[in-house]
């Protein structure tokens, strides 16, 4: 059975998703989050946002939120053309920084929600 909300695998007679907190099957509130839902890992958005406007270029947002791969891309980039093209690796992190920043971006790499 899968969370109608997230599409992710619900665990045998689980109330809610452990993954983004709905209600499942007919529970009081169905179709609404239960709170707290508990996220030890969470990140913040701010600082993902912030991170990405300021030091963008070096992929630190995407190392933050857990996209090594485009962190690395980004990093490596920036390093091998001696910063030339670090120009264009930072206008491609300005975007995503804001982004972030304005909530278009809602979770992390595990899929775990950002926080405010």
């Amino acid at each position: 059975m899968y969370c109608k909300n997230c599409g992710q695998p619900l665990a045998h007679g689980a109330a809610f998703c452990s993954h983004c907190g709905t209600a499942v099957n007919g529970d009081p509130g169905a179709g609404q989050t239960a709170y707290p839902v508990a996220y030890p890992e969470q990140k913040s958005r701010i600082v993902a946002g912030v991170l990405g406007i300021l030091l963008g270029a070096l992929g630190i947002h995407n190392f933050y939120l857990g996209y090594t791969g485009r962190a690395l891309t980004q990093l490596l980039i920036t390093l091998c053309t001696c910063g030339i093209g670090g120009v264009a690796i930072e206008i491609w992190a300005l975007v995503e920084g804001i982004m972030l920043l304005c909530g278009n971006v809602q979770v992390d790499r595990k899929g775990i929600p950002l926080k405010d």
